[in-house]
């Protein structure tokens, strides 16, 4: 193989264009599409949401915007995914620290639970839920997609302090299951259905997450 072949061969998409993407590749332009349709999905609903409407608040023509989006389904997907994405990227970093499994776990579970039950995560599972029957693989992909959901960056945690010998788990995936319903299961429904009109305080918030991280424990702590 040449150097002038090896050159070709390894030269970003973007370098070879003389510095600019390619059609459809710019993730500048793709994060200002989603973003535009989030605003327009958790304002209006998925199905009042027009392109039209979504050209407007994204600030580009709509032929941009079927550059990198096929459809509204498509654009609808972009936007869950992104979301899923973007609490598993937090999540995981607040796991990636070495402190004592319990206090990890806490943080894990007080973050989680205000993310679960912020505004913006209520109305969009909100409007997930009022489309799901017409898009079947849409909550599939948000509660299952790996790795970029919440229970895989769970399970990963906790196969790693096994192998530490802090924890004996057998079933990794219903461990993760458990201990995300414990910390957030009832926060999450009463906010879902109006119940609960903000995010829970700090002092409910550890209060419940002290009893799951209890409960895990004398469940799956090393005995010992």
């Amino acid at each position: 193989m040449t150097k002038q072949t090896q050159t070709l061969e390894t030269t970003p998409p973007a370098a070879a264009a003389g510095g600019r993407f390619a059609a459809g590749e710019d993730p500048a332009k793709r994060e200002q599409i989603i973003a535009g349709a989030k605003r327009v999905f958790m304002t209006v609903g998925f199905d009042a949401a027009s392109m039209n409407d979504i050209t407007r608040e994204a600030g580009v023509s709509k032929g941009t915007i079927y550059v990198y989006f096929a459809s509204k389904e498509d654009l609808f997907v972009a936007m869950v995914d992104r979301e899923r994405d973007r609490i598993a990227s937090d999540m995981r970093d607040i796991l990636a620290g070495s402190g004592p499994v319990e206090e990890m776990l806490s943080t894990f579970g007080v973050s989680f639970a205000r993310h679960i039950t912020s505004p913006q995560v209520v109305d969009a599972m909100r409007t997930v839920i009022g489309v799901v029957q017409r898009m079947p693989n849409l909550s599939r992909r948000f509660f299952h997609t790996t790795p970029g959901n919440v229970r895989h960056v769970l399970e990963e945690f906790l196969r790693r302090h096994i192998a530490l010998g802090t924890l004996q788990i057998d079933d990794t995936d219903l461990a993760a299951r458990q201990f995300i319903e414990m910390a957030t299961g009832s926060f999450f429904k009463f906010r879902l259905f109006g119940d609960l009109d903000d995010v829970p305080c700090d002092a409910e918030l550890e209060r419940a997450i002290s009893g799951a991280v209890r409960v895990f424990m004398a469940a799956y702590g090393a005995k010992g």
